[in-house]
């Protein structure tokens, strides 16, 4: 249905609102339709379905790893299989000038090896105004004119800076750019299609591809991978007690917090900079100091962990042990130098935890599987775990070893009979180097949806579909 810029804006404001009453995702899923329920849809619809392109390629022209192009393969199958004309759409990375024409062939490759024929895939450039939002008439007519059973490939959504409008934006900034927000929505809706399936399942931001696209349709539904993913994985995943929480990135503090926010957490094995950031805090709270080398005195490293993120992490230590959350940090490190030490000196930086924080690790993750088979003896069983990251710059053989000995850990605690999830991102890449798929429950493909999942927020395109479901707005 065509869609009014106040209605956009309204819609717009429901996106951007925290929201501590929304449904859970357990809620939200019965609402957003299976892709098995367009299945009376007749040859010839066109469908939009937001897929999940953003791959990375190798210097030599093939794919890093092709999984996320392979999550794609059943709900694009299920499209030719009735008729439709499928409108694949997605990003490629951050970058406006990132292209997914190469990324076309690959996946008509992949789709003919799974015995789905499609022809040819071409990529359509130009379709959206920057400026105004609209759909350009040439894509609408290229669009129509396509056989039963087609796809076609509409080129990187993030080529354009609308298609980010929603990510930082303030209220009082959204009647600015509603305008185009709804002749972007009626563009889509008017000139390509009326009905929309969103499969992909790493494409959590606000991006208006995965979060306007559903106002105006008259149909929507989730594809089958990430249906699958929500419905079988996610609820578990989100009942996770162990939590191991590594890396560089100190936005992950925001994401651990949200995560314990929810109260499930027990326990949480901590490394890299967002560990330094907790011993800080926690030391600072009993009285004590801790030592961060240059992440805590040069505020021009990449690294540095400012003041104001020291007392976050005291908030969430201080919430945490009242909860009787148990923080597990390093006791000792690998510096830049190699050599291992129980201290971070002064302008110095450590790239791996030490042979004790293995020892400690291992400790822990026994102390949890007893707390496993207590589960399992009283009928409240498995308890679940949650890895995301890794222990440092694990890229290098040096400073690999703790990230090395943890996997081992994941295959123990899944051997003992725990749920084991893996966030994807450099967690997943370390578990397929040091080991397989078969150590752990399941290992997604998108470490940023898991975390928004895990957190106390819906995940932005979840909280579209059910909005759209439900005719919230």
């Amino acid at each position: 249905m065509s869609v009014s810029v106040e209605r956009a804006l309204s819609w717009c404001q429901k996106l951007i609102d925290k929201s501590p009453g929304f449904p859970s995702l357990e809620e939200c899923l019965p609402k957003i339709p299976q892709l098995d329920s367009l299945a009376d849809l007749p040859a010839g619809t066109r469908v939009l379905v937001r897929c999940d392109t953003d791959v990375a390629f190798l210097p030599d022209g093939s794919l890093e790893e092709d999984v996320r192009l392979r999550s794609l393969v059943e709900t694009l199958r299920f499209g030719v299989a009735h008729g439709w004309v499928q409108i694949v759409f997605g990003h490629i990375g951050r970058k406006k000038e990132n292209s997914l024409k190469p990324v076309a062939p690959l996946l008509k490759k992949i789709l003919e090896e799974a015995g789905v024929q499609c022809g040819e895939l071409n990529v359509l450039t130009d379709w959206m105004s920057d400026a105004t939002g609209e759909i350009s008439d040439a894509t609408a007519a290229a669009v129509a004119q396509l056989p039963n059973g087609a796809i076609v490939i509409l080129e990187n959504t993030r080529a354009f800076e609308l298609e980010r409008a929603l990510w930082k934006v303030k209220k009082d900034e959204l009647p600015a750019i509603a305008p185009k927000i709804a002749a972007y929505a009626n563009g889509m809706y008017g000139k390509l299609a009326k009905v929309h399936v969103n499969e992909g399942f790493a494409s959590s931001n606000r991006d208006l591809s995965s979060t306007v696209v559903p106002l105006p349709m008259d149909r929507i539904a989730l594809g089958k991978y990430i249906d699958g993913e929500m419905r079988t994985h996610l609820p578990r995943t989100r009942q996770s007690e162990l939590v191991i929480f590594s890396g560089m990135k100190l936005e992950k503090l925001d994401d651990l917090q949200a995560i314990l926010n929810r109260g499930q957490v027990k326990m949480v094995i901590a490394a890299g900079l967002l560990a330094m950031t907790l011993q800080k805090a926690a030391a600072e709270l009993d009285g004590g100091t801790f030592e961060m080398g240059s992440a805590g005195s040069d505020p021009t490293n990449k690294f540095y962990i400012p003041p104001e993120r020291i007392e976050q992490a005291k908030t969430m230590v201080s919430n945490g042990r009242k909860a009787g959350v148990e923080f597990v940090l390093p006791v000792d490190f690998v510096l830049a130098d190699g050599t291992p030490s129980d201290v971070i000196p002064p302008g110095g930086s450590q790239l791996d935890v030490g042979a004790k924080s293995i020892a400690l690790h291992a400790a822990k993750v026994g102390e949890f599987i007893t707390y496993h088979n207590q589960k399992v003896a009283a009928g409240k069983g498995p308890a679940v775990v949650f890895h995301n990251g890794v222990f440092g710059y694990f890229e290098k053989d040096e400073f690999a070893t703790g990230t090395k000995q943890f996997m081992l850990q994941l295959k123990r605690m899944t051997e003992a009979g725990l749920w084991v999830y893996v966030g994807g991102g450099e967690g997943g890449a370390a578990l397929h180097k040091y080991g397989d798929d078969s150590w752990v429950t399941h290992c997604y493909t998108a470490g940023g949806t898991i975390l928004k999942a895990l957190g106390t927020e819906p995940i932005p395109y979840v909280k579209a579909l059910y909005l759209a479901a439900t005719k919230a707005v």
